[in-house]
């Protein structure tokens, strides 16, 4: 019998995360949106056994999106609703939820139309699916805005090539490389002239802004939890209009050659069932909070926008994308800190090192030149404070300020 040492298996009795929210203001361009509610917290003891929300499975309907108690079948209807689409589910990431619906919609070999500033997790999923993809360009340095007029231009592309339209649209609401904010109701528009799926990718928006994809001309949005619904990793967010549903939530027709099994009322995209346990119960504990704190976006913003207008008066700091932001993400050149780097004994690493001696952590290590950030959920006094932080490293290495 193969055996692990003591030693090596105390390390796993006394795991801590380092940089609590209670101790530092974490930045981290992915981590805001996920801060846990306190009732998220509760639900995760209460629901961290494996099984846990399956005591209650209906045995006519036995799926997640049946279970009454705790009442998930109601939280799919009200998510649904929140997002203005008939149906949604949880699956476990925002990346399942695009390959579920590339590979539902799609027959290998056909197109999927993208932004060229989707997540590499939109390029996967299309490879996964053995879908071809058509990029939609940027304007490049140092703006980065998505050509949205030249949806059109790529979808008759690949009707010139193909003889066919693209399985689907994709189009990244937010783009997690410099935080540009997209209209989604252009592409819905030529979507819906072409009769083309329209899948909003919307990790970095739903649950941290309003969203209506019935205003927005949107078919299928897909999300992710741990990104932007205060839930617990990993859950990803899956919604759609009805018409869409018998396709991208077809059920299983699969009959065993010799036993005559068959299993009928399971939706065999998500391969069943998905998020059984304590991700999906946090998701659900946290959901009141979310309703509400979308209203208050535009405050969010005004926050990123007063950083940035701040450190930009430090040498050699520039945000880029467009301008005046739209979003939390930021992504910030700096010339000046990057030349102080450069003769630095710890090189790039001292600007992390330098922030995280203030309290301040999320940019990532290594980094001086190019760095991303995100100030959603901050109050202005931690907003004042990552400033001021700045500041005195700005001063500390003699780079001037206005």
């Amino acid at each position: 019998m193969l055996r692990i040492p003591n030693e090596r298996l105390e390390r796993y009795l006394h795991l801590r995360r380092e940089f609590k929210e209670e101790k530092y203001i974490n930045l981290h361009p992915i981590q805001r949106g996920g801060v846990l509610t306190d009732a998220a917290r509760k639900v995760l003891l209460e629901f961290g056994d494996g099984y846990s929300t399956c005591d209650w499975c209906p045995p006519k309907t036995p799926r997640l999106d049946a279970v009454e108690r705790p009442p998930i079948a109601q939280f799919m209807r009200d998510l649904a609703e929140f997002l203005g689409m008939d149906v949604a589910r949880v699956v476990t990431r925002c990346r399942e939820a695009k390959f579920i619906a590339f590979t539902t919609l799609g027959e290998p070999g056909d197109y999927v139309v993208l932004d060229g500033l989707s997540h590499y997790s939109s390029y996967l999923a299309a490879e996964l699916a053995r879908l071809r993809i058509k990029e939609v360009p940027h304007t490049g340095y140092p703006e980065f805005k998505v050509d949205l007029s030249a949806y059109a231009e790529k979808i008759e592309e690949v009707k010139r090539e193909t003889g066919k339209l693209p399985a689907v649209v994709l189009l990244t609401h937010v783009d997690y490389l410099y935080g540009n904010l997209n209209d989604a109701r252009i592409v819905g528009k030529i979507c819906k002239e072409y009769g083309v799926p329209f899948l909003l990718n919307a990790a970095y928006t739903a649950g941290i802004m309003p969203i209506n994809c019935k205003e927005l001309g949107v078919d299928i949005l897909v999300s992710s939890g741990h990104k932007s619904w205060a839930a617990s990793a990993p859950t990803g967010i899956l919604a759609l209009k009805e018409e869409l549903a018998d396709r991208v939530l077809a059920r299983s027709k699969i009959t065993g050659d010799w036993s005559k099994r068959k299993f009928g009322l399971k939706e065999y995209a998500l391969l069943g069932c998905t998020v059984m346990g304590a991700p999906l119960l946090s998701l659900m504990a946290s959901f009141p909070y979310v309703v509400k704190r979308v209203e208050r976006w535009q405050e969010e913003v005004e926050k990123a926008r007063f950083l940035v207008e701040e450190l930009e008066r430090i040498e050699g700091m520039k945000q880029l994308g467009t301008k005046p932001k739209q979003h939390t993400l930021i992504h910030f050149e700096s010339d000046g800190f990057y030349r102080v780097s450069q003769t630095h004994k710890r090189r790039g690493y001292f600007l992390y090192e330098e922030l995280r001696e203030r309290g301040i952590v999320g940019i990532q290590p290594g980094l001086s030149k190019h760095f991303k950030l995100n100030t959603y959920g901050l109050d202005w006094e931690k907003i004042r404070k990552v400033r001021d932080a700045f500041f005195e490293i700005a001063e500390k290495y003699g780079l001037s300020s206005s």
